[in-house]
């Protein structure tokens, strides 16, 4: 397996499918970011997932991983020069386990040919090169998210021998439907958001997510990438202050590109938390309630948010009561290194 690649390097595999002008080579930001971006959207749609990226964001996204070389942990395929596939390998420390975490993409017409193996096996082996090279005593594991709608991946990582860890839910609702009322606790407020005060709110929003299923640990690269994010408006998000110290947020965004493709006018609430002190108070059905007035304002049409299915907070069960419904499932494979 090539190591120390450069970018827009062709890469000889040991088991390629018999495809005709198929090749692969090393991922080039300057000339990549645009096709993959492209490769994504249209695998997606066939997927009926809802991860299509602009160009932008993804770029924000891959310039904005720590531990990441897009040269070294990313691999298209091309048939007669077009990205016909690709993949990539991020990684992120959770819950004291170095998680390799997989992402893959095929285009429809490509598919059932061995294209997404051979990628999933590439990413396996950089996996463990990378593995090795790690300077610390965690253990590591291979894992990839995939949809209930991807049946391809669902079948190809269940044949690799990967096996099922948790689920979570896409939740939408209407925002044509009734809103509760739901209250801001006594003692606290809503401010709009400053720049002087990102740091503050995402340390707060750190805190909390402590206490969520296998937390990542997050790093610089995360800030900045977050509040890098293209057409980010914090003017939509919603923080809830006891004086001096943040109590919760809930940051929603709306992404244009997306919407369009889809046909839809939707926002996500993102990044729901409330840190400890502050919680079973009801605060975050009021920066949720909150929020979805705020979205119907600006003339959106529903909301939607990812939850952990098994969150011990009950996040689910308050989620349903605000009028989200289940969507579509997501599921998390998991395979030891």
């Amino acid at each position: 397996m090539a190591t120390n690649m450069t970018a827009g390097i062709e890469v000889q595999l040991p088991d390629p499918p018999p495809v005709a002008g198929l090749h692969f080579r090393s991922f080039d930001m300057d000339r990549d970011v645009a096709p993959l971006a492209d490769l994504i959207v249209e695998a997606d749609l066939a997927d009926q997932d809802n991860y299509l990226p602009s160009v932008d964001d993804l770029r924000n996204e891959l310039e904005h991983q720590a531990g990441f070389d897009p040269a070294r942990d990313m691999l298209v395929a091309e048939v007669d020069g077009k990205l016909v596939g690709g993949t990539m390998r991020t990684i992120r420390v959770r819950a004291g386990v170095v998680q390799h975490e997989l992402d893959g993409w095929v285009r429809p017409g490509h598919r059932r040919r061995g294209i997404g193996r051979v990628l999933l096996h590439w990413t396996e082996a950089r996996s463990r090169e990378a593995a090795g090279e790690w300077t610390g005593s965690e253990p590591h594991a291979i894992t990839r998210w995939v949809s209930d709608t991807q049946t391809g991946a669902v079948a190809l990582l269940e044949t690799e021998g990967y096996g099922r860890v948790r689920y979570g839910f896409m939740m939408v609702r209407s925002l044509g439907d009734p809103i509760p009322d739901a209250p801001l606790p006594a003692g606290l407020d809503v401010r709009p958001v400053v720049e002087a005060d990102h740091r503050q709110i995402w340390e707060a929003d750190t805190e909390a997510f402590r206490d969520h299923w296998e937390a990542g640990v997050r790093t610089e690269e995360d800030f900045v990438g977050w509040f890098s994010t293209p057409g980010i408006d914090t003017t939509m998000w919603r923080v809830a202050w006891d004086g001096n110290e943040v109590a919760g947020s809930v940051m929603n965004f709306v992404f244009a590109e997306e919407n369009e493709k889809l046909g839809v006018r939707r926002a996500w609430l993102e990044h729901i938390s409330v840190r400890r002190p502050w919680r079973r108070r009801g605060l975050a059905a009021a920066l949720i309630a909150d929020s979805l007035r705020e979205l119907r304002a600006r003339g959106l049409d529903e909301a939607a948010l990812g939850v952990d299915a098994e969150n011990l907070s009950g996040a689910l069960r308050l989620y349903e009561s605000l009028g989200f419904r289940r969507y579509r499932m997501g599921i998390a494979y998991r395979k030891p290194l």
